[in-house]
């Protein structure tokens, strides 16, 4: 059983890859750690300097599986995390069965040495194959899901469907983040699922899991951990973006490239924030450096979100284990090196840039200031051309050629220029005549109660004077080597391209691009199963962990595409199948394959802390569902305040009741409401949050300030009806055995005691 279990899982190179992947790196042939040698059997059964290191048969008794799963130290792989779980459970049973061998093991290369050359190896990994539509497998099962899945199940007994109640709230939760309300849903499961897609609370919902992936945040990070103003419009673009359904190709595109793309239009401009969204040292004493760090994570961030590529390691040196070269690296970010980094870049509609036009000529009408401008303008005038003194003769030029006639270099250096030219105030007025002074100080206090209007402003890429890009000896921008065009990485066997950000964009969502629809169609899956079919969602690559249905996943992300890209459409796929709709709990099933490599039951999910506290905020009827606008603010631990800065609570207790999504996102503090429920670091793109189980949590979920109010909500609406608490807070009846002891519970206690018991239930804090 345990070896046509282990058939099923994998293909008879899984084990060899995965030995390859975490252990032939320090245990090979040439290099022998501790004395153990893993490339064939014969070496593995001779052991190192500690003894036999297997004993087939018996995994519990084999320090090669100890050591993997942290049993006893020295934990292996050494000094690096921990293999996941499914991934120790291929070990396992590989010790179980004898320790089997396919091949010999070889070590990963390190192309370093010889300089970087594709081997065919390489160019066959099945990432990098074209993206084929196969057949369904042969089956009864209606739904083309369910055929792939129980094509892999063999003797794996399938989970029985949930129940009613179970999927209402799965469901919810999965596509609004919220638990169902007490109102009666449509008895047609597809109208359910059609109900939940056209809510706005779909946005908030999966425009967080995107935001992840985004490192999405409000500040700069690092010492300072400066406020970013407009950073809150790419949230609001990326919700807004989810609701509307707009095509995953549009999207993509718009974030890459949308200045160039669609220049008029506002959100194309707000989009191109994704870029500018990872930390930066504005006050860094090298600038230089500083703009190398942000081209770096933008070409780092495009290469893991869209693509499922670690690039980042290929910035001082050629991949050690990846078919990446330094040069793919600098390739792909020469699409970016000509762009400009704008903070506060006008984004109005067409209305509003007209409706500001309006009100910018009656000012300009004003007498009053009319009067104030021709009493400033000769001091202007001079101090201009005083500052005009200061330039070359080049700079000059061009500011004097009319800007219909200046060239690209020209354009360019008026843009550097103009910032010399600005005139302080202070200069200013020390340059006004004596006598117009008292005149000049009554206009200004006219002027400041004429309040201009203000444009929404956003940051965004926009193009830039061009530049040339260099490989970097070991990523220094001190060392400048080969000159590179802006490209592809040669193992995607992509033809060169244009460069301009808008032909990267374009790559990116070309339906021959082999990577981003797989990556899309797992992201989808993964949050709606709680793992992806290839379990590392932002490594597709070699070193990544391989899909355990690949061909489930080539016929998903076919149907993405013929779907034109619409996430909305390729819920209602998922939603629909039979395998999406079982119960977690199969304990026969969870006996065959106990880490459900082969999801013939549901996962049972620990929810994220923006699920549970919004969770708290609805079922205790205090949830504000305003939507967008700036971050708010609600109140944090006074014991956190004592350490912090800028975070000045919102006046108005409505706001501290907003969705999770809403509250303002400070690099350097984390809500702790959610950081105890790992919330991510967004420093970093986060594919997928951790799921710890920690005392913090539970002391949390016990007296923090939003269960303690939430329960208290909660009994007043429910009072000491049991079966009204447990449908509101767990969305289902009591069993009678629940009942009866909620009843005796309430003899002796109050109301809201019950509801913060029910509130620390694992029904409530997971999604069955």
């Amino acid at each position: 059983m345990l070896l046509a279990l282990f058939l099923a899982l994998q293909n008879p190179e899984d084990i060899a890859r995965l030995l390859e992947r975490r252990c032939a790196e320090c245990h090979n042939a040439k290099t022998t750690k501790g004395g153990l040698d893993l490339s064939t059997r014969e070496a593995l059964m001779r052991g190192g300097e500690t003894g036999p290191s297997v004993v087939p048969g018996k995994p519990d008794e084999s320090s090669v599986y100890r050591l993997a799963a942290h049993l006893e130290k020295p934990h292996m792989p050494h000094k690096r995390e921990k293999m996941p779980a499914d991934e120790l459970e291929i070990v396992r049973r590989w010790v179980a069965d004898g320790v089997p061998y396919a091949r010999a093991l070889q070590p990963p290369e390190t192309k370093e040495k010889k300089g970087f050359a594709l081997t065919e190896a390489d160019r066959k990994h099945w990432a990098f194959q074209p993206l084929r539509r196969p057949e369904l497998p042969p089956g009864t099962s209606a739904h083309p899901i369910d055929r792939f899945i129980e094509a892999k199940l063999g003797d794996v007994p399938k989970a029985p469907p949930a129940s009613r109640e179970t999927l209402l709230r799965r469901v919810s939760l999965d596509l609004t983040g919220l638990p169902p309300g007490l109102e009666e849903a449509p008895e047609d499961w597809a109208k359910v699922v059609d109900a939940l897609l056209a809510s706005p609370r779909y946005g908030e919902r999966w425009g967080r899991h995107w935001l992840d992936l985004a490192r999405y945040a409000e500040t700069d990070g690092f010492e300072h951990d400066a406020v970013r103003p407009h950073a809150w419009r790419y949230r609001d673009y990326v919700i807004q973006a989810f609701n509307a359904d707009k095509p995953y190709d549009r999207f993509v595109k718009e974030q890459v490239a949308g200045d160039e793309l669609w220049p008029g239009e506002p959100e194309a401009l707000v989009a191109t924030g994704f870029n500018l969204l990872g930390p930066d040292m504005v006050d860094s004493s090298d600038q230089q450096q500083r703009r190398l760090n942000t081209l770096s994570d933008m070409t780092d961030i495009t290469a893991s979100v869209f693509l499922g590529l670690t690039l980042g390691c290929a910035r001082c040196h050629d991949h050690k284990f990846e078919p990446l070269a330094q040069k793919d690296y600098y390739k792909l970010m020469a699409f970016f090196t000509p762009a400009a980094f704008k903070r506060d870049t006008p984004v109005p509609t067409a209305a509003e840039r007209a409706a500001c036009d309006a009100e910018m000529e009656k000012l300009r009408q004003d007498p009053r200031l009319r009067e104030l401008t021709e009493l400033e303008a000769p001091a202007r005038q001079k101090l201009r051309e005083k500052k005009l003194l200061t330039l070359n003769d080049e700079m000059r030029t061009a500011l004097a050629t009319p800007p219909e006639k200046r060239d690209v270099e020209q354009t360019n250096l008026v843009l550097e220029t103009e910032p010399m030219l600005e005139i302080a105030e202070k200069d200013l007025a020390a340059a006004i005549p004596a006598e117009q002074r008292a005149r000049r100080k009554e206009l200004l206090e006219v002027a400041k109660k004429l309040k201009a209007p203000q444009l929404p402003m956003a940051m965004t890429l926009t193009a830039g004077k061009p530049a040339k890009t260099h490989v970097l000896h070991r990523g220094e921008y001190s060392q400048p080597g080969e000159e590179v065009q802006p490209g592809f990485p040669e193992v995607l066997g992509a033809p060169a391209p244009g460069g301009k950000r808008s032909d990267l964009a374009a790559w990116l969502v070309d339906p021959s691009n082999p990577l981003t629809a797989r990556v899309m169609a797992n992201r989808i899956w993964q949050h709606h199963f709680g793992r992806g079919l290839v379990p590392s969602p932002s490594e597709f690559g070699p070193r990544g962990r391989p899909p355990t249905h690949p061909e489930l996943l080539d016929w998903l992300a076919s149907e993405f595409i013929a779907g034109g890209w619409s996430l909305k459409a390729m819920h209602r796929l998922i939603l629909s199948s039979e395998a999406y709709r079982r119960s977690s709990v199969h304990p026969e099933g969870a006996a065959k394959d106990p880490e459900n490599l082969l999801f013939g039951r549901m996962n049972r999910r620990r929810l994220e802390g923006e699920v549970l506290r919004d969770s708290l905020l609805a079922v205790s009827g205090r949830l504000n569902e305003t939507r967008g606008g700036p971050g708010v603010f609600p109140p944090i631990p006074a014991d956190v305040m004592k350490g912090s800065r800028g975070w000045t609570v919102n006046a108005d207790p409505k706001e501290h009741a907003r969705r999770s999504v809403y509250i303002f996102a400070r690099r350097n503090l984390r809500f702790p409401f959610l950081e105890v429920f790992d919330a991510p670091d967004s420093n970093l793109s986060c594919p997928e949050r951790g799921r710890s189980t920690t005392a913090p949590q539970s002391l949390t979920l016990l007296n923090a300030e939003e269960v303690v109010t939430a329960a208290k909500a909660v009994a007043a609406m429910a009072g000491k009806d049991v079966e009204k608490a447990y449908r509101l807070v767990l969305s289902r009846r009591p069993t009678a055995r629940e009942k009866e002891l909620a009843e005796a519970f309430l003899r002796t206690s109050p109301p809201h005691e019950l509801i913060r018991a029910l509130f620390n239930l694992n029904a409530f804090v997971y999604a069955e």
